[in-house]
């Protein structure tokens, strides 16, 4: 590691957000939601199987399901047991076709056929965490509501020393201190892009990582790593 790393100065957090930031835009430059849609209505239930499972998984299920179900009635009026079959491979497909159909029946009631564009509104929907909102509000509608914080981003959230909570709420209250508001949704996507890259769970790859000048812990990783390679080759 060269001296500009290990003697940098010292930043404060909003300013390291800043940095952090700027290099995911350079490294990302395009930061396209990863689930595919064509309408807000698909977007929402999207991203309400998305959980607990991968988004390349969802875009395996969703063409059949958006085919068979084309409006908010369709769904609202659909049998749950033919939900279900559609979207079994999701994981949780109970609660999600469930969640679905008591969804779209509630846009209906309350909001007139339309998927509503408030924080509020889409959070009293069934099934629909802040996390979904703030994907919808952003993509759909073009509303940074807030910073959705799935495990990629609060793995290396806390690797980068930018929060030091563990529930998503407290994570995205403080990335919404330190980030532009234009910049809340795409961060998390950049994040997730990087997360896949570079900053795996099981082996970061501290060592080609961009971020590392910013990262407090990439430097101990990378030292502990050389200490194991060294006593390895000591014992060979």
């Amino acid at each position: 590691m060269d001296s500009t790393q290990t003697k940098r100065p010292r930043l404060t957090k909003k300013r390291r957000a800043l940095l952090i930031l700027n290099c995911l835009k350079e490294l990302y430059p395009e930061a396209p939601c990863s689930l595919d849609y064509e309408t807000p209505l698909q977007l929402l239930i999207a991203t309400m199987l998305s959980a607990q499972c991968t988004d390349a998984r969802v875009n395996m299920v969703t063409p059949a399901l958006f085919d068979r179900f084309p409006t908010v009635t369709d769904y609202a009026e659909a049998d749950v047991v033919e939900i279900e079959s559609y979207v079994k491979s999701t994981g949780f497909y109970r609660n999600k076709a469930k969640n679905i159909r008591a969804a779209c029946e509630k846009i209906i009631l309350d909001f007139g056929g339309e998927v509503p564009q408030s924080m509020d509104a889409l959070t009293r929907l069934p099934g629909v965490a802040r996390k979904t909102a703030n994907v919808v509000l952003a993509h759909a509608f073009g509303i940074n509501a807030g910073v959705t914080v799935d495990t990629h981003v609060k793995r290396i959230t806390n690797h980068l020393g930018l929060t030091k909570h563990d529930a998503p709420v407290k994570i995205e209250q403080d990335l919404m201190k330190l980030l532009p508001q234009p910049d809340w949704e795409n961060w998390s996507i950049r994040l997730v892009y990087h997360g896949r890259a570079v900053c795996d769970a099981r082996n970061p790859a501290c060592g080609r990582c961009q971020l590392l000048e910013w990262c407090p812990s990439g430097p101990k990783l990378i030292k502990a790593k050389s200490k194991s390679k060294s006593a390895k080759s000591s014992s060979a």
